[in-house]
């Protein structure tokens, strides 16, 4: 949802053209319109510059360029009606310099016209007649069309019948960086959908700028969604990209009718109307600047720069941090499992235990502590926004994974029981050499299969050997202390090992790689199957484009 765009940049003011001898009206009309624009208004001057709501900003901006900023002194005002997403209006009561009661009003420009009976021509009101209606609506749909937010006003002397003086267009354009953004999340498979109060033109404009609308493409409107059920709206939801003339009752409409149809949906929001939208989504996302409080309480995230483009970084973050904790899981299982089923083995099979207990904590505690924890903070994959959203009920543990795991345990298995049943030979009884080699061939397989655990999809020869430096302390520090624990007296009194030669070391090298390469072919693999899949759907695309 986009709710946020830089405002400020410019003004436009227009009135109903009257025509006389070919001169447009007299300027008589033009300070009626800024005194409306500049009363109505609750933008502060603070050290020369205006301060609050930016279209109110604008307003007071527009006044200034002018000379009309004077005009606000002329008034006393005493009561007010502040702008909300039900009336979509603001108005003021407010004393003139004749002691006069005046009510100014400015808001949604059909909101504004209902109030209307008459309109101001030449200093003085007119029967505000369909034909001036339609001009009216047809100056506004002119600006609309531009991408501009278009504001009526209007005043009257007792509150109830009033008199339209104009309108008035702010330009609203999109931040820097937002177009590119929402391409972006196109990319990545999300689907962006606006939700404006603005009339329909203007956000028709706005969002086939941003992209986000084309034709073929539903429109809605508030009064839209009231008229429909929950099934109505979920059979066109997915038709439509902009909502406007809506409120905050519309917005958690929308939201929970997405949810409903099997959609994660991530919803932006920075007023304190926004709040029940922004829990009702699965992720809340409030605004870190112009957020309200409650809208930040709301929040599951809290864009702290404002920065739209900031969802690309949290989305990429996301999927790292998803894939990063599979690759933990992936090599723990994996470790695990081995170790396991190697004593379980052992002992089924008769055979006296292949590992000491000191050698099996050093293995669970310092060999896979490390190594693991490492893979957590691996490097982000920027080619995670190229692929597919996963679906919301996607476990961790997945079938695939599982595949991964057992086939890298079935190997650490093999080639550790194949070393010590080597080592072994004819004998009932294990030695300092037995063990000791049983014990390394297995930390070495624990090392090799936590670098192909770096990722699930990608070879190291791809993602680099130095990228997570994390990594790189955490394999040498384990190989330094599996080393000392062969190699420094001390230890091999406490861990009943020997110390091995370069020969011995270089064996288990190669009995231990395997599972570093099986895992690399399949990934292999697994790059070419999956770049045939894209060629073919590339194909019959561009067969059918023809």
């Amino acid at each position: 949802m986009l709710g946020y765009c830089a405002r400020h940049i410019s003004f436009f003011v227009l009135q109903i053209v009257q025509r006389r001898n070919g001169h447009v009206t007299s300027n008589q009309t033009l300070v009626k319109l800024m005194s409306v624009a500049t009363v109505c208004n609750n933008a502060q001057t603070i050290e020369g510059a205006f301060h609050g709501n930016p279209s109110e900003c604008a307003l007071m901006n527009s006044a200034s360029e002018l000379g009309c900023l004077d005009l606000r002194q002329s008034y006393r005002r005493v009561e007010e009606w502040p702008f909300s997403s039900e009336t979509k209006t603001m108005m003021v009561k407010c004393v003139d310099m004749h002691s006069n009661h005046v009510y100014f009003l400015k808001g949604a420009l059909e909101r504004v016209i209902e109030k209307c009976s008459s309109y101001y021509y030449f200093g003085a009101q007119s029967s505000l007649d369909v034909d001036a209606q339609k001009r009216i609506q047809t100056f506004a749909s002119e600006l609309g069309s531009q991408g501009l937010r278009v504001l009526g006003l209007a005043y009257s002397s007792d509150g109830k019948s009033f008199t339209y003086v104009g309108l008035v267009g702010i330009v609203d354009p999109p931040r820097r960086g937002v177009l590119e953004a929402i391409s972006s999340l196109y990319d990545c498979g999300v689907r962006v959908k606006m939700i404006t109060g603005d009339a329909k033109e203007t956000a028709v404009a706005i969002a086939q700028q941003l992209g986000i609308h084309s034709s073929g493409d539903t429109t809605l409107s508030g009064n839209d969604i009231d008229s429909m059920d929950i099934r109505e709206l979920q059979n066109i939801i997915h038709r439509v990209s902009v909502f406007y003339r809506t409120s905050p009752k519309h917005k958690t409409t929308i939201v929970k009718c997405l949810r409903q149809a099997g959609l994660v949906v991530g919803m932006t929001g920075d007023g304190v109307n926004d709040a029940i939208a922004l829990k009702t989504a699965d992720i809340g996302i409030a605004m870190g600047k112009t957020g309200t409080d409650v809208s930040k309480e709301a929040a599951d995230i809290i864009l702290v720069d404002d920065q739209f483009s900031s969802l690309i970084a949290a989305i990429e973050e996301g999927r790292s941090i998803f894939h990063n904790i599979k690759n933990f899981v992936r090599f723990q299982l994996s470790t695990s499992i081995a170790a396991l089923s190697l004593i379980a083995i052992s002992t089924l099979a008769g055979y006296p235990d292949p590992l000491n207990a000191m050698q099996i904590l050093w293995i669970n505690i310092l060999m896979d502590g490390p190594p693991a924890q490492s893979l957590g903070v691996e490097p982000v994959d920027h080619d995670v926004l190229s692929q597919p959203p996963r679906k919301s009920k996607e476990q961790i543990i997945s079938r695939q994974l599982l595949v991964n795991v057992l086939i890298s345990a079935l190997i650490i298995v093999s080639g550790t029981f194949f070393v010590f049943y080597r080592e072994l030979g004819d004998k009932h009884q294990v030695n300092r050499r037995e063990t000791t080699m049983t014990f390394t061939c297995f930390v070495f397989f624990d090392m090799f299969n936590a670098m192909s655990c770096r990722s699930q999809t990608k070879s190291i020869f791809h993602i680099g050997f130095f990228t997570n430096r994390v990594f790189l302390l955490a394999v040498g520090g384990s190989l330094l202390g599996q080393f000392l624990v062969i190699y420094f007296p001390p230890l091999q009194a406490v861990f009943q090992t020997e110390a091995l030669t370069a020969l011995d070391l270089l064996f288990l090298l190669g009995v231990t790689s395997p599972v570093f390469f099986v895992s690399e072919i399949k990934k292999w693999l697994f790059s070419r199957r999956c770049a045939g899949n894209d060629h073919s759907k590339l194909a019959q695309t561009d067969s059918y484009s023809v």
